[in-house]
């Protein structure tokens, strides 16, 4: 082979004319392995499967909120700047807005769009313009060079930059399909929730206020009914869903369980009292501690006698110190129930659209602590024969709620 080239290595010893050393300047081919050999070291075992599903599952997300985020920007982009440059450059005012300082790769999404266009890639109609061929560092650059455009709809510039140069790390690491760490996956889901709330996408959801919609929920939400979260155990809801965020502000509470210890240990009794005057109604209903019902669950816990219905008591005695503080005690209700507890649930302002409730089903051997969680969003509802109908299990525990509050005894 001429210069420059590759020269193959020598073939099989004791034929004419090869040799086993190889001439000077030639670069040598490695022999293929033996069949069979490599196999084994092409095997994944369990860890890197579940590692290659970990980064997949965190590059999903973070996609989900990059593709939120850039469509949102093209369409602040568009309906700001559309009216300013397209009376008089039509169909390319993307290209004079972008001006000398983006002539670049303005033009080069331009010949990207033409090359989608001669093999059939525009599937959408919609798609079919420069704009849609931009980047999210291009979008911020035509945001940028025109901000004074764009001032009187965006309070804080700093913010809108900070938040897209922190999502520009996750999309590097998106775009080269390398691993995502956890902490950078959630600076980009704060960063793209908030820059999404700037750029006026906020959540039209009522308890967006309380239980942020989540990127992930809001596209597949439909296929979990109004299921959009569950923890293994309360512990990890807590650090996720703490009580000021479930009960704060709260306009109406109904709890029922067997001593309510999401509420009565995790949210002070001054803070109740606060939430009552301001106007909360509450309803707490309680496992009866004399009941029958306690004694079986203190057999399935193995735990001794009398010890879970004494922390039930404790527990109704400092809510009944809470409503004795209050000009209004008629608007803090407190009852006990008798049944067989089946589940514990906390239904905040669910009389309305913007409900949250907090679910866990009783097990036989595992401590309210320990049993999974259920977090529902209300308000979810369907159209049918022109009436709107309620869906998903946010109504299943209200109702359970109102059936076991009209079969209970107050507390006086």
């Amino acid at each position: 082979m001429g210069s420059g080239g590759l020269e193959l290595p020598p073939g099989d010893e004791g034929h004419e004319g090869n040799s086993t050393e190889v001439p000077p300047g030639a670069v040598s081919l490695a022999r293929p392995m033996e069949t069979g050999s490599i196999g084994p070291e092409l095997d994944w075992d369990a860890d890197a499967w579940h590692e290659v599903r970990t980064r997949a599952q965190r590059a999903g997300r973070a996609y989900i909120w990059l593709n939120l985020v850039e469509q949102r920007l093209r369409a602040v982009v568009a309906a700001v700047l559309r009216p300013i440059y397209e009376p008089v450059h039509g169909d390319e005012w993307v290209v004079a807005a972008a001006g000398p300082a983006g002539q670049e790769w303005v033009q080069r999404a331009v010949a990207v769009r033409e090359v989608s266009r001669r093999k059939g890639y525009l599937l959408d109609p919609a798609d079919d313009n420069v704009l849609s061929f931009l980047t999210l560092p291009q979008l911020r650059e035509l945001m940028v060079q025109h901000w004074p455009c764009f001032e009187p709809y965006v309070d804080e510039r700093r913010d809108v930059e900070l938040a897209l140069d922190e999502l520009e790390v996750t999309r590097n690491v998106v775009s080269r399909n390398r691993a995502l760490s956890e902490a950078v996956l959630g600076q980009a889901e704060r960063a793209s929730g908030k820059l999404l709330e700037t750029l006026g996408a906020g959540g039209d959801v009522p308890s967006a206020r309380r239980l942020p919609v989540d990127a992930v929920e809001d596209l597949v939400g439909e296929r979990y009914g109004d299921v959009v979260a569950v923890h293994t155990d309360r512990v990890r809801l807590m650090r996720q869903f703490p009580a000021e965020d479930i009960f704060g502000g709260a306009r109406r509470l109904d709890a029922i369980g067997i001593g309510l210890n999401l509420l009565v240990q995790n949210f002070s009794g001054r803070r109740l009292v606060r939430l009552a005057e301001s106007g909360c109604r509450v309803r707490l209903l309680f496992l009866n501690p004399a009941s029958s019902a306690v004694k079986r669950r203190e057999r399935e816990l193995g735990i001794k006698r009398g010890e879970l219905s004494r922390a039930v008591e404790m527990n109704i005695l400092h809510m009944r110190r809470v409503r004795s503080k209050l000009r209004d005690p008629g608007a803090f209700e407190i009852q006990v129930f008798d049944e067989t507890p089946r589940f514990t649930a906390y239904l905040v302002d669910g009389d309305g659209s913007d409900g949250v409730a907090i679910v866990q089903t009783y097990l036989r051997r595992t401590r309210g602590m320990e049993a999974p969680v259920l977090v529902l969003r209300g308000g979810s509802r369907v159209v049918k024969a022109g009436a709107a109908e309620e869906i998903g299990l946010f109504p299943t525990y209200r109702e359970e709620f109102e059936v076991a509050w009209a079969d209970s005894r107050p507390v006086s």
